[in-house]
């Protein structure tokens, strides 16, 4: 699949949080908590969202990429506690950013599941950068946040 700048790839990921989705969600319906979710080695500083996520609410961040300063901005396209929501990319350094996140309910806890869709400006080199960094980054990005819930949510339901 490709979009007008490029090619589309697509990551799937899940995890097992052992709390009620009402917990879950509520964790990522906090803007504020993206920070901690984030990895040091972004220097991620929020700049403006609000308190609490919403359908339409809007997230400003700036972040530093391999020490390149970028600036950031997501909407929330799709919001359905306690179960999904949507943020894409309004302005930032992809050609498109579309992340579902889906929570499911779990005699353990919670189940997220993450659908990333992501395209990268200038075409070929676009792919190059993709292959040589970029694919491997936002690997780097979810295992930090898998980790730091793990870290968030020890051990089994309370």
């Amino acid at each position: 699949m490709t979009t007008g700048s490029g090619k589309i790839y697509e990551i799937r990921l899940e995890q097992l949080v052992p709390r009620p989705i009402d917990v879950v969600f509520d964790f990522f319906s906090r803007a504020s908590n993206l920070a901690i979710l984030t990895p040091p080695w972004l220097d991620f500083r929020m700049v403006g969202a609000p308190e609490q996520l919403e359908a339409g609410s809007l997230i400003d961040y700036k972040l530093c990429i391999h020490k390149i300063p970028v600036r950031w901005t997501t909407q929330i396209t799709e919001w359905e506690p306690p179960r999904r929501f949507v943020d894409i990319e309004l302005s930032g350094p992809l050609a498109l950013w579309h992340h579902e996140h889906v929570f499911v309910p779990d005699p353990n806890g919670t189940i997220m599941q993450d659908t990333v869709c992501y395209a990268l400006p200038f075409g070929l080199l676009g792919q190059i950068a993709n292959r040589l960094l970029v694919a491997r980054d936002l690997e780097d990005l979810f295992d930090f946040r898998a980790q730091k819930m793990r870290e968030l949510f020890p051990g089994p339901n309370p």
